[in-house]
């Protein structure tokens, strides 16, 4: 199973407790540089914000019921968050509330899918009130 499939699932099995964006960002393996033989698609690297707009597309049919957004040319989501090449992060309420580790040997959906299943089990036993007064 590649990586892109499991986190499908993920994106899939928590759409109950959490919406998923996945950022594209600079092509790890680009076609005309260090390509990686094993690539899905061969993407060459991007020269303009349109080449990068375009591999993006790619993923709308990956994952479906995922936002695909592209970094900027400058690589700022990239530099934010230190995706450098793949990164897995949950934000709640604005704040980073896991931050995974770098891919690809730090990437980990079963750390990932741990984290939602906590929290989906603190929401299912926490007691909401709706009072009206």
């Amino acid at each position: 199973m590649t990586r892109l499939t499991a986190f499908q699932r993920v994106v899939s099995q928590y759409a109950d407790i959490a919406d998923s964006l996945l950022v594209y960002i600079e092509e790890a393996h680009p076609s005309d540089g260090w390509a990686s033989s094993d690539a899905p698609y061969q993407i060459p690297k991007h020269q303009c914000l349109e080449d990068r707009l375009n591999a993006a597309q790619l993923l709308n049919v990956e994952v479906p019921g995922c936002l695909v957004v592209a970094d900027t040319m400058e690589n700022s989501s990239n530099a934010a968050y230190g995706a450098y090449f793949e990164r897995l992060y949950i934000l709640k309420d604005e704040k980073v509330v896991y931050q995974g580790g770098r891919g690809p040997e730090g990437y980990s959906i079963s750390e990932l899918r741990s984290w939602l299943d906590q929290y989906r089990n603190s929401l299912e036993n926490s007691i909401t009130v709706v009072i009206h007064v």
